[in-house]
């Protein structure tokens, strides 16, 4: 297999000619198409994991569904280190320097190593602080516990592998994150297979095994990534590697661009454990029709996630080159065909979003409940698209800052503190979901506007 065929390189682009939006869309689908794939499907996968879990009892899923809140919070310390990652990887692909990718790649699993381990350990030693903080009830705080010891403890594992992917990514190959990504998740469903229900001999563990089996996945899956990476001929080898192991300066300008990105992650993630606590104060059966919700709306944000990492590596290869027309192209194109896609899923939200909640519960308050929220997810969805795709394409350029702002803003003076206010004016889950949809249009609003005032093609990274 030719690793360079694989890789999405706009090198045939730069030949002083005018590009037309065919050729510009061709290099979109190329590099948004094994994204698109892999984050449905992974989103999908994880559909099955709260369907398996939620046959077992609606406390089950609930005790899933708050420990994933605080599982993404330990994640967005991974996030600065991977826009970092990808936007001097996009740039260095861009200006032909495959060595100082090299080196970007070995600086980023250094610190991933050390960031997993630490978190890893916060993780299991807190476990009961955080489920508690988190507001779970008496009957979902032992199972939850025991489910966020185990999954926090294989952060490691996912910090390695988020590392790799974001550099394979900004090097213009996102088919191998899909390939390694999905047979990680294969192995997570068998795994619950036999460890939820107790099948080929292994004991029926409930949540504790489906946590068993994600974890294990999530090594598997860092093993194939560092394959990927370190394989001959892969897109980073080199005929002679550079010996240094740690470049302090590279290490700066990595965290430079990044940290502003992790920042923003983090005040989304804890935005996010707010808006769970809060949404858990209306009772066991109205949480879990949230997190039903929740689960579902990741197939909203798959396709615009998918055409944001695509926005990040094109306006980072142009901007490399020297060509910021390219990069401005690349940007709202991308815009363009990301809520294309995101306007068909929300189609399906709206008219079918009872039949898919029903798939996640036989209780049927609870699907009814969490088919209303869906109607407000798809009509949220061409604002959701344009806040995510065109604010990819501003970290691509190294402009982090600026999604900062937005997000910080949207998700905390608007998103939480609207939340609170509906719900305690006796709206109920449908206030908690008005509240997010209100935060998608300010954040709409505010990325577009920086991205046309162009001075992001003047940021040096």
């Amino acid at each position: 297999m030719n690793v360079e065929k694989e890789s999405t390189s706009l090198a045939s682009l730069f030949d002083g000619e005018e590009l037309n939006i065919k050729s510009v869309n061709k290099h979109i689908w190329t590099l948004a198409l094994p994204s698109l794939i892999e984050l449905l499907l992974a989103t999908l996968f994880g559909m099955v994991d709260m369907v398996m879990v939620g046959n077992v009892s609606t406390a089950s899923l609930a005790a899933v569904g708050i420990s994933n809140q605080p599982m993404m919070l330990i994640l967005a310390v991974f996030q600065a280190l991977n826009v970092g990652t990808m936007a001097l990887v996009a740039r260095f692909m861009g200006t032909g320097d495959r060595q100082s990718s090299y080196l970007v790649l070995k600086q980023t699993i250094i610190l991933a190593m050390l960031l997993g381990i630490i978190t890893s350990i916060i993780g299991f030693v807190c476990a009961h602080r955080v489920v508690t903080f988190m507001g779970a009830e008496p009957d979902v705080i032992p199972l939850a516990k025991s489910y966020f010891s185990i999954v926090s403890s294989g952060a490691f594992f996912v910090a390695v592998t988020m590392g790799v992917s974001a550099a394979l990514r900004g090097a213009g190959d996102t088919a191998s994150p899909m390939r390694y990504n999905l047979l990680a998740n294969f192995i997570n469903v068998f795994g619950n297979y036999m460890l939820i229900y107790g099948k080929l001999g292994f004991p029926a563990l409930g949540v504790t095994g489906a946590a068993l089996s994600t974890t294990i996945s999530r090594g598997l899956a860092m093993i194939m990534a560092l394959y990927t990476v370190f394989r001959p001929n892969s897109l980073f080898s080199l005929p002679a590697p550079p010996k240094r192991l740690i470049d302090v300066d590279l290490m700066k300008r990595m965290l430079k661009i990044g940290l502003p990105s992790g920042v923003e992650q983090l005040a989304l993630r804890t935005g996010q454990v707010e808006f769970a606590r809060t949404t858990a104060s209306l009772g066991t059966t109205l949480f879990a029709a949230h997190q039903i919700a929740l689960n579902v709306v990741g197939l909203s944000f798959a396709p615009s996630q998918a055409f944001s990492i695509a926005a990040t590596t094109l306006v980072g290869q142009s901007l490399g080159a020297n060509r910021p027309d390219i990069a401005e192209k690349c940007g709202l194109e991308t815009r363009r065909l990301g809520m294309m896609v995101a306007a068909s899923i929300a189609t399906l939200f709206f008219f079918f979003g009872k039949q898919i909640a029903n798939i996640y519960t036989n209780d049927p308050e609870v699907a009814l409940m969490a088919a209303g929220a869906l109607k407000i997810v798809a009509i949220m969805q061409p604002l959701q698209s344009t806040q995510f795709i065109l604010a990819g394409a501003l970290r691509g350029a190294g402009d982090t800052v600026w999604p900062l702002f937005s997000t910080m803003i949207g998700i905390w003076c608007i998103r939480v503190v609207f939340a609170k206010i509906f719900i305690s004016m006796g709206f109920g889950l449908m206030g908690a979901w008005i509240a997010q949809l209100l935060d998608q249009l300010f954040r709409s609003i505010f990325i577009y506007a920086r991205y046309n005032s162009e001075y992001w093609k003047t940021i040096e990274v």
